[in-house]
């Protein structure tokens, strides 16, 4: 099992010991490290970029509880350096922030969030109506995010029954592997940029500006 440290620290550099690697069908080696700093793609969120050992990491995938490293070269068994590029980071994390805020305001017009994609250029949250909800106004949602986006909330991660939990301030947590703001004023600026209601399902697409 790989330790996920990006589950409790955001730090973008750090040391760990290659345990495993394998070539794949694309000519690429499979790099298996006993813990490490960069996030799969997966739960909704992009992988994130960066090197290991001065190489170009070209993908990061989640083998049942390991996490494999994908990189155009191959490397020795031992410690290796990680770095993971700080602008990606933060651009996932503030895109994937922005979705749960938007999926906090859908619940307080009464809709349950149910999928979320926080790609770049490509931001949506997938509601399930709790009831007979009407569809929001994109000024209801907004003046909620923007809002908690002002009272600048702290990031709280915690574990509850197994499950990473992120939530910010006081406002629910949600069950969450991905990585987020330390506090909301990093979001920046939230835009929907459309909302419709669609068999049933409320769909809100949004980016940052």
């Amino acid at each position: 099992m790989t330790e996920r440290l990006y589950y409790t620290s955001d730090a973008l550099t750090g040391h760990a010991q290659v345990i495993n690697v394998t070539p794949d069908e694309e000519g690429r080696y499979m790099i298996e490290l006993d813990k490490t700093l960069f996030h799969p793609q997966g739960g909704g969120q992009p992988a994130d970029r960066g090197q290991i050992a001065g190489i170009t990491v070209e993908g990061v995938v989640q083998r049942d509880d390991r996490i494999v490293h994908l990189l155009a070269e191959p490397l020795a068994t031992g410690e290796v350096e990680m770095r993971v590029d700080a602008t990606t980071r933060l651009q996932h994390a503030r895109l994937h922030s922005a979705g749960h805020l938007i999926g906090l305001a859908g619940e307080q017009c009464g809709w349950r969030p149910v999928k979320a994609h926080h790609w770049p250029g490509e931001g949506k949250i997938t509601f399930a109506a709790s009831g007979h909800a009407a569809q929001p106004e994109v000024s209801m949602l907004l003046t909620l995010i923007h809002q908690w986006l002002a009272d600048d909330l702290p990031r709280h991660i915690s574990c509850e029954d197994g499950l990473r939990m992120v939530s910010f301030g006081d406002l629910l947590a949600y069950p969450c592997g991905g990585t987020h703001v330390a506090n909301l004023a990093a979001v920046g600026e939230v835009e929907i940029t459309q909302i419709k209601v669609k068999k049933g399902q409320l769909l809100v697409s949004y980016t940052l500006a």
